[in-house]
């Protein structure tokens, strides 16, 4: 949560030393808003836009209402840094020079893309720059790798606030400093779920929402759920508390009831994990289920109407997604804290299942199209399966046939060791002392 008086800190330290500049990485659907909403927030600044197609970039300032003359083409990091010194905004075409660009502040990565985003990250702290991810993909693949590095360079790598796992976080720690224990921790899922969801039979309603099928998919299917829930666990230490995860169909107001130990008449099997609802009323919010065991506080919450006991919905209904995010680059800079960083060590893994049968010889596409979807398994579950990471499967080969329902795997897959992302995760997974077969 902002204090209420960040606000009057942004404008005190504009004041002083200018506004915190921002970097952009990507102008999509994400990035557009972000540029949107920077324009309207105190002590801010967008500096400067990376964006293959510079056409997207230029939208997004006009849309933001920025005079056509004050948005300037640069090619290089001292052409962005001039640009910004006479109050433009640069448009470049090249993450190096946004990384490299020494009148910015902190880089916010919308770019989407694990292994494209992984590099680009590296490149930013690598910069001495701050850096705000909303690639969650990444995250959840070698979130505790980046943040070893940004810690080395003296920067911030955070979550992205607005997005759900950082707003579950925050209602998390609401919870944690008055001493509630955590029973469960998640979000309420936007879409209908329909595990065997592909692209073709979406784009209808993926034009009307404005979004590209492959990302709408991406939701329907389950997988965007898994790799949230597992970006909290792996920021929390909660965990799945079955594979897959529960996913009950409960309402706003029978989260308590239901999300809660079995001997108290709920589902779980243990405190302490992360879920989500496809129950009415739950979503677009995020919730943490808590318990307190003192009468008095008992009695107090019940009286203060939060519910009936012994458990307790602690909610906030609504997720701002990329309208909030310029807040965890601004809290980067003032406060050099990150709204979401993952723990040391991993508790969960969001992992890929076959949606259809795949063929030996086979190159596996996207997470959203039509080869796989995303899982949520504990990281000790994952491990014992030789579970391919859902980060690691787009590019992969399948070496062995793979039945629809089944686990892609190390025994059956092999990632594209080219790819960055691929190459980081097996040093760690060496580290954790994690056999891998098909390593190199």
């Amino acid at each position: 949560m902002s204090h209420p008086q960040f606000a009057a800190e942004l404008l005190q330290r504009a004041e002083k030393q200018g506004p915190i500049t921002i970097g952009l990485a990507g102008a999509g659907q994400m990035g557009t808003d972000i540029v949107v909403q920077v324009a309207l927030m105190p002590g801010m600044r967008i500096g400067a836009i990376s964006e293959v197609r510079p056409q997207a970039a230029i939208d997004a300032a006009l849309l933001a209402g920025h005079d056509r003359s004050d948005i300037v083409q640069a090619a290089n990091a001292a052409a962005i840094d001039r640009a910004i010194e006479a109050g433009k905004i640069a448009v470049t075409e090249d993450l190096h020079a946004l990384a490299a660009a020494g009148r910015i502040d902190v880089i916010i990565d919308a770019t989407g893309n694990p292994n494209i985003g992984t590099l680009f990250a590296l490149e930013v702290m690598k910069n001495g720059k701050h850096i705000v991810m909303l690639n969650v993909e990444a995250d959840i693949t070698i979130g505790r790798f980046l943040k070893e590095e940004a810690r080395k360079a003296g920067v911030v790598y955070t979550g992205a606030a607005g997005d759900e796992p950082a707003c579950t976080l925050e209602i998390i720690g609401f919870a944690k400093s008055l001493g509630f224990t955590i029973v469960a921790a998640g979000k309420g899922k936007n879409n209908p779920l329909n595990l065997d969801a592909v692209p073709a039979d979406y784009e209808k309603e993926a034009a009307e929402r404005n979004m590209n099928a492959r990302m709408l998919v991406e939701f329907v299917d389950g997988s965007k759920t898994a790799i949230e829930m597992v970006a909290i666990a792996n920021a929390t230490g909660l965990v799945p508390d079955v594979p897959g995860m529960h996913g009950p169909t409960a309402t706003l107001e029978e989260l308590a009831s239901v999300l809660c130990p079995r001997e108290d008449g709920g589902v779980l099997h243990r405190k302490g994990v992360v879920d989500y609802s496809i129950g009415k009323g739950v979503a677009p919010g995020v919730f943490c289920i808590i318990e307190t065991k003192h009468p008095r506080v008992l009695e107090r919450m019940i009286d203060l109407k939060v519910g009936k006991g012994p458990y307790f919905t602690i909610f906030r209904p609504y997720h701002l997604t990329s309208l909030e995010v310029p807040l965890s680059a601004a809290r980067a800079v003032v406060y050099k804290r990150a709204d979401m960083e993952p723990l040391d060590h991993p508790v969960a893994e969001a992992v890929a299942v076959a949606k259809t049968n795949l063929g030996t010889g086979q190159s596996l596409g996207m997470i959203g199209e039509n080869d796989y979807r995303g899982f949520a398994m504990t990281w000790e579950d994952a491990r014992a399966k030789g579970a391919l990471p859902l980060g690691l499967a787009e590019r992969a080969k399948v070496v062995k046939p793979v039945k629809a329902g089944d686990f892609l795997t190390y025994e059956n897959c092999v990632p594209d060791d080219s790819m960055v992302i691929t190459q980081i995760r097996r040093r760690l997974d060496q580290s954790d002392g994690r056999f891998v077969t098909n390593a190199a």
